[in-house]
């Protein structure tokens, strides 16, 4: 899994978030309740049955950034355990599609979504009432990767390779931003957009090095036998260790409806405990699930990860200010923000079950 998809689908929804605005249904009205009792004509012995029938399960959806992965591992857990009904909740996992989870849960279309630092960064500061309530993972796993061949030591061996992206500012900016501490120059980076071509088709084709995900791409290539330098960003600039990817939820449904954010992310940490503890269990739930993807992936990847959910926070889903501070001042000194991020309002860890 590359870098581009998972922030572009954020991005490119802005606009069409903007316009949107909040919608009233977050999947959480009367409308969407299941019912399991029966009508109030009953006889006795019918409402003493009714008594002991499970309670009403609100339904409600979280909109994956991307197709399923280990990112998402928790999330199927709790689904899988029951750890959702046990809060009251009925949650379907879906996957974007071309609106994008931003827009999705901005909407009012999914009440949670799974978005990056990234471009809620950038959607708050365009007036987007987009909140970040959990950390997925606690230090950024992504990097710039190649090929062993390729000879990439450090960020200063970029000069005179040619790197595939996207055509974002933001890919230069985080270039420049670890190769000016080795001395490297990001102006002798040849900069080209490979578009929708996978990792392992441009380094054969036309790139010498591309952003990418280790957990899965990195995970693919050793499984591949195609080994790769990664120079994972976070080892380099401070300010590029940023949380991508977060649960996020909108304003709206944190004023209307803070009891299901709490039920919501009571559970979900419960899910991405379990993945953290018993990795191969959480594996087997992910591919149970989603039967399309490799397991053999999906295992590797997972007992990577697992660690990396926590790390060192306090509990999982743990943000700090600084994090966001750090990264919106090093965009905002690059001028690819307009104005400084009000940090407070854009991410909460209220909702997140005590340590």
């Amino acid at each position: 899994m590359g870098v581009k998809k998972v922030l572009t689908m954020g991005l490119s929804c802005l606009l069409i978030i903007a316009i949107a605005g909040c919608g009233s249904n977050n999947g959480n009205s009367g409308n969407n309740k299941v019912s399991t009792t029966g009508n109030n004509e009953a006889a006795p012995e019918a409402t003493a049955v009714a008594t002991d029938a499970p309670k009403e399960l609100t339904k409600l959806k979280i909109a994956l950034d991307w197709t399923p992965n280990t990112n998402h591992t928790g999330l199927y857990v709790a689904k899988d355990l029951g750890y959702y009904a046990e809060e009251g909740l009925d949650v379907e996992i879906v996957q974007p599609g071309a609106a994008g989870a931003d827009t999705m849960v901005t909407s009012g279309e999914a009440a949670f979504g799974i978005g990056a630092q990234e471009s809620l960064t950038l959607a708050r500061l365009q007036g987007v009432p987009l909140v970040s309530i959990a950390a997925i993972i606690q230090h950024n796993t992504s990097g710039f990767a190649a090929p062993k061949d390729r000879n990439i030591k450090s960020p200063k061996d970029f000069e005179g390779k040619t790197y595939g992206g996207w055509g974002s500012p933001a890919e230069e900016a985080a270039m420049k931003a670890i190769m000016d501490p080795e001395g490297g120059d990001v102006k002798k980076v040849k900069l080209v957009n490979i578009g929708e071509a996978d990792f392992f088709t441009a380094v054969k084709r036309d790139i010498d090095f591309a952003w990418i995900f280790y957990a899965w791409t990195g995970i693919e290539a050793e499984l591949r036998g195609e080994p790769i330098d990664m120079l994972y960003l976070k080892d380099y600039a401070p300010q590029l260790d940023y949380y991508t990817p977060v649960l996020t939820t909108s304003e709206k449904e944190i004023a209307d409806h803070p009891e299901i954010v709490k039920a919501f992310l009571k559970a979900t940490s419960k899910g991405y405990q379990y993945a953290i503890d018993k990795p191969e269990e959480a594996a087997a739930i992910l591919s149970k699930a989603v039967p399309d993807l490799d397991p053999k992936l999906v295992l590797a990847s997972q007992k990577w990860l697992s660690p990396k959910y926590q790390d060192d926070a306090t509990r999982w889903g743990e943000q700090k200010a600084e994090v966001w501070q750090n990264y919106a001042d090093w965009m905002y000194g690059l001028k690819l923000l307009d104005k400084p991020l009000d940090v407070a309002s854009t991410f909460t860890n209220d909702f997140l079950p005590a340590e």
